[in-house]
């Protein structure tokens, strides 16, 4: 009934019908009434709507026993999903969506691009999430010191473009016309590994009539995220055996046997965050495991970014300059200068670097937290949902760091293109056992075999229930 309130007139008539169909004293201008309104209610699609509207629920990960379930029963999540079937249900003339990706998984993220991709009207969508953008998008609004422009293109279009503008801007000494024909490469290049689908070749077409004096350099900052390596670690990094834990007397994964090489860059993927969140508790002594064991390299040095970030603040009444020296190394570092230069760096700048730590935002925290990482310089980092937080300049950046990193990386992210361009490895934990291959986060989604994997270990746990 939430769902079909997304079709505002048809929810008024059926509401109508409804009552009329439940007048005590049914006349017969009653009958001829409720033929009217039934007539009115087939032509606008009433009595496949219910249908429909059950489609979308189970496709956003609504399980049918759910569907007449109350809203008031269901948790924060569900809801969420509720509320995005309801806004596409109906199929409205503006579709307007603010984060539509957060807590959603994977699956469910793929569903609502393709449907969007494929969805003849107009949508405005607010994101974080790139690769969302890329596959949705033909146009992106840039809002940035109290203006607003409109680009033609993707996200990705309009990163790689406006950072090349900014280049060019800096190159004095080039020709207009040596820049001129670097634009129009950059456009035939980006436009010939354009997707097939009918919305990217709509972009693609867009994009190669694009006037050249449309890209301009962003005025945005992104902050300088760059991860050294005090050391660098040899070849035996992590070794894991049989690790299993639990909450609850509830299995959250078991049998992980793991040997971390040098250089992976490794994507830790459950569909219960409370397993991925336990196993970087495990491997960082907080939290003791109900079997296994595992064993850190003897030349590695490890560094933790975890979900709730907030012992490292609550409490804690120092300046941004005096909380990062919690974790200087050298004189030379602790030098007031030095540390606010590094926090400036940040996009601390100024009087910001003297503000109180325990009244920063969420993404200034993490900032923080991603200063204090570079300050240690380990050569191995584990980063619980690292992007939750920040705003797209700093995941853009962060992106691009992690991926040229020359250490190992241990990682749970929601961030599609995140996961996609920095690991080289996927480890799912399960209930019923992990998953560990050497592929691309795409490869790994796409595996048949893998989906065959998962498709049998979910009859399994049904079975055991």
């Amino acid at each position: 009934e939430t769902v079909m309130m997304g079709n505002k007139p048809l929810y008024k008539l059926k509401k109508r019908l409804d009552e009329v169909y439940a007048t005590p004293d049914f006349s017969e201008v009653d009958g001829v009434l409720a033929g009217e309104l039934g007539a009115q209610f087939e032509e606008m699609g009433g009595w496949t709507a219910e249908s429909e509207a059950a489609n979308l629920l189970s496709s956003l990960g609504i399980p049918e026993d759910m569907h007449y379930t109350g809203m008031t029963d269901l948790d924060g999540k569900s809801k969420v999903r509720v509320l995005i079937a309801q806004a596409l249900f109906g199929s409205p003339d503006v579709l307007i969506m603010d984060e539509p990706t957060n807590d959603l998984d994977f699956e469910t993220i793929g569903w609502l691009e393709n449907f969007l991709t494929n969805f003849d009207n107009t949508v405005i969508v607010v994101s974080h999430d790139r690769h969302f953008l890329d596959t949705v998008c033909t146009h992106i609004v840039d809002i940035d010191f109290k203006k607003v422009k409109m680009y033609t293109g993707n996200y990705t279009f309009w990163y790689e473009s406006s950072q090349l503008a900014a280049r060019q801007k800096a190159q004095q000494n080039k020709k207009a016309e040596e820049k001129k024909a670097e634009l129009e490469e950059f456009i035939r290049r980006f436009s010939a590994n354009v997707a097939k689908s009918k919305q990217a070749t709509s972009r693609k077409k867009m994009i190669e009539k694009l006037n050249l004096d449309e890209i301009k350099p962003s005025s945005r900052r992104y902050p300088a995220i760059i991860f050294d390596v005090e050391r660098e670690a040899g070849d035996q990094i992590l070794n894991i055996q049989n690790l299993s834990a639990s909450v609850d007397g509830e299995v959250l994964f078991k049998g992980v046997d793991l040997n971390m090489a040098k250089g992976d860059k490794i994507v830790v993927f459950s569909k219960d965050s409370r397993a991925t969140t336990a196993f970087y508790e495990i491997l960082n002594k907080q939290q003791t495991p109900d079997s296994g064991t595992f064993d850190w390299g003897i030349t590695t040095t490890q560094s933790y970014l975890p979900v709730d970030n907030h012992e490292f603040f609550d409490g804690v009444d120092l300046n941004l300059v005096d909380w990062l020296r919690q974790w200087v190394k050298t004189e030379e570092e602790r030098d007031e200068v030095y540390v606010r230069g590094f926090l400036g760096k940040m996009i601390f700048s100024g009087e910001e670097a003297l503000k109180k730590c325990n009244v920063l935002s969420g993404g200034e925290k993490v900032r923080c937290m991603l200063s204090r990482m570079m300050m240690i310089r380990a050569n191995v980092l584990m980063l619980d949902e690292p992007t939750n937080h920040l705003d797209l300049e700093s995941i853009t950046a962060f992106n691009n760091s992690l991926s040229n990193f020359k250490g190992s990386v241990l990682f749970t992210t929601h961030d599609h293109e995140f996961a996609q361009t920095v690991g080289n490895r996927i480890l799912e934990l399960t209930p019923n056992g992990a998953i560990d291959r050497y592929m691309t986060f795409d490869e790994y989604l796409e595996d048949d075999k893998i989906k065959e994997l998962n498709k049998a270990r979910s009859v399994e746990k049904l079975l055991a229930l």
